[in-house]
């Protein structure tokens, strides 16, 4: 962690700026660009100030950068990006991808993929990552030189391997059914937080008819009229507290969504497991029925019924030097077969050793991180809860003066 790109550069997401441009069709589009600054960290240790380089990059472009991490390092829980349109909001927060606030927390989100990133030990020292943060221009060209969209594997492959993996890793199997259960607990949570706080919005803004009632009330009153005037400011104050409240709540609430994204994460690491036990098992199978070929056309017996067997019977046996020719091929084959099934192994070990110490790191940043979002989001509800004892007290307060 100390060699860690986040150690080095200071990685911020300074700004959003809504834009208008035309698209690969051709026809105007509405996007929003984010500022990206960066600057190193080496040279303010040492008493001078940093330069700070900065460069727009659009949302499509994160995306881009995410895809090609994905698929670049396969083992790893890459980290996932912030929603691109608004889900689990309650109804008064607007689902528009190009509300103010909607942009403010992705922005904030994007910041945190790319500290997310710039800490991780493997992919902060990833070479087309910095060049996302430090060159402009050509870094789309670049991302498609490397040519990591071939390496994608299809989703017909990977819906295959899952059904069709023979002897699927325990390990893996597990965290598969733990992300699919992870993923509901934080939308069901998301869920009732967004009912709860339509139904708080409605409570606080009710609260303003007592402000209303008490100034009305106050107009006819004589001695008691000051009271009644105060106690319908304390409860005015109130009413109008709860949108800052919920806007706090959101950015609680991206916290849980970004766990709930990782939970994808976390099954992307289990499929590409599935497709490399997939691949071993398909070249064992190769493997064991060339030999059995190479065995049949050795000892002139077939053990199991094949369109060739019965050709041969009906137009007569192979010459020896056909089936020596034959045999000699699938020597050779069998020889590459072992030395392909030695390889995948290794290279299926290799995975297995590399994803789960990535996992295990996962495991623990989730464990913190969700930890810290939880307790501060018990503590902004009793600090609320406190706060409506106290406008309820001083109301109290104006009423005993009458």
């Amino acid at each position: 962690m100390e060699d860690c790109l986040a150690k080095k550069m200071e990685i911020t997401v300074s700004e959003a700026e809504k834009r208008t441009g035309r698209n690969a069709m051709n026809m105007q589009e509405t996007y929003t660009a984010y500022l990206i600054e960066t600057r190193a960290v080496e040279s303010q240790s040492e008493g001078q100030c940093a330069p700070v380089d900065s460069l727009w990059r659009r949302y499509s472009e994160f995306e881009l950068l995410r895809n090609y991490l994905s698929v670049t390092y396969p083992h790893i829980v890459v980290p996932p990006l912030p929603e691109k349109r608004a889900d689990f909001v309650w109804h008064k927060l607007s689902a528009d991808n190009m509300d103010p606030d909607f942009v403010e927390r992705r922005r904030i989100g994007l910041e945190n993929f790319l500290l997310r990133v710039a800490s991780h030990p493997v992919l902060c020292q990833d070479k087309i990552f910095y060049l996302f943060l430090t060159q402009e221009g050509g870094w789309k060209e670049m991302v498609n030189e490397t040519g990591f969209q071939l390496k994608a594997d299809s989703r017909l492959k990977a819906l295959n391997a899952t059904f069709r993996v023979k002897n699927p890793d325990k390990r893996f199997t597990e965290l598969k059914h733990y992300s699919d259960e992870l993923q509901s607990v934080i939308s069901h949570l998301l869920r009732v937080r967004a009912r709860v706080a339509d139904r708080l919005y409605g409570v606080y803004k009710v609260h303003g008819n007592y402000g209303r009632v008490f100034s009305e009330w106050s107009a006819i009153e004589k001695e008691m009229g000051d009271g009644l005037q105060s106690a319908g400011h304390h409860m005015d104050v109130y009413a109008a507290s709860i949108d800052d409240i919920l806007e706090e709540e959101e950015h609680y609430a991206d916290q849980l969504k970004e766990y709930l994204f990782y939970a994808e994460a976390l099954r992307a690491v289990c499929r590409k497991h599935e497709l490399m036990q997939y691949d071993l098992e398909m070249a064992a199978q190769d493997l064991t029925s060339k030999k059995q070929q190479c065995e049949e056309l050795a000892t002139g017996t077939v053990r199991t019924f094949s369109l060739k067997g019965m050709t041969s019977k009906l137009f007569g046996q192979e010459t020896p030097e056909q089936r020596e020719a034959k045999i000699k091929v699938l020597e050779e084959q069998i020889q590459e077969g072992e030395e392909q099934l030695k390889s995948k192994n290794l290279e299926g070990r290799d995975f297995v050793k590399s994803a789960w110490a990535d996992i295990e790191r996962f495991k623990e940043q989730k464990n913190h991180d969700l930890k810290e979002a939880l307790i501060s989001y018990a503590v902004m509800q009793i600090s609320m809860c406190k706060k409506g004892i106290q406008v309820w007290t001083n109301a109290k307060e104006c009423f005993s003066k009458m």
